[in-house]
């Protein structure tokens, strides 16, 4: 299993929570050298403007965040190619699924999820695609620039009750198809984070519904990260989650 993850995603871009400082060497610090890590090219201004309107590239480019952006997508490229081979892990930041053709907010400027996909299905290599979004906060972007394309199902759960949100998850995928499972992996959600719902050990276990299904279906399967707040515990519950990916 590859991590993909670039230097760059250490940079201080803005003032937001999603590029604290820490953020991602708490990560890289959890994950040691258990995995093999892959740098990604940016994304190709083709790429971002088969999701994106020149409009909101043009202020991406203005708010001097297209170069870190542009990098954070093609890392979900890279993540998204990789994960037709063996499972694959965009360490990648900015997060992407609150960015909509026309609009971008919530330290969200492309929709990563989104110009992965699009690529592979402009490519050929997919069909269809199921997108798994267990972040805390709905990933509206990814919603309002895949939700009508005809070749992308998107599940974002939401209960209160830890059981019922890991019934649900289970239920969803479990109905799923296409091939490749692709996950939008916000950690925010955990105990001790923001939502203050979901266990260490319950990330390990949707990990694992994924790669359970992507074998059931022959599909790919790869996840690139959204939200996660608290680095006291964002390295164990992403570690947590790619063990369940590569478990079978």
């Amino acid at each position: 299993m590859k991590v993909v993850f670039h230097p760059d995603y250490y940079q201080v871009h803005t003032s937001d929570p999603a590029a604290q400082a820490g953020r991602l060497e708490s990560i890289v610090r959890a994950l040691g050298r258990r995995y093999e890590f892959v740098e990604p090219a940016p994304a190709s201004i083709d790429d971002i403007a088969a999701v994106h309107s020149e409009q909101l590239i043009a202020r991406v480019r203005c708010a001097g965040l297209f170069e870190v952006a542009a990098l954070a997508a093609g890392g979900a490229v890279a993540a998204a190619e990789l994960g037709l081979i063996e499972p694959a892990f965009g360490l990648i930041r900015p997060p992407g699924h609150h960015a909509s053709p026309d609009n971008f907010w919530g330290f969200c400027y492309f929709n990563n999820m989104a110009v992965a996909l699009q690529k592979l299905k402009r490519e050929g290599k997919i069909n269809k695609a199921f997108v798994l979004d267990f972040d805390l906060h709905y990933g509206d972007g990814t919603v309002n620039c895949l939700g009508n394309k005809g070749f992308v199902n998107i599940f974002n759960p939401s209960s209160l009750s830890r059981d019922d949100y890991l019934a649900s998850v289970k239920h969803v995928l479990e109905r799923s198809e296409g091939e490749v499972i692709a996950v939008s992996a916000g950690f925010d959600n955990h105990e001790e984070d923001w939502g203050g719902l979901l266990r260490t050990g319950d990330y390990r276990e949707m990990g694992k519904m994924t790669r359970d299904v992507s074998e059931k279906l022959g599909a790919g399967l790869f996840a690139i990260l959204e939200g996660g707040y608290n680095h006291d515990v964002l390295g164990e519950n992403v570690r947590a989650f790619l063990e369940g990916m590569e478990s079978s």
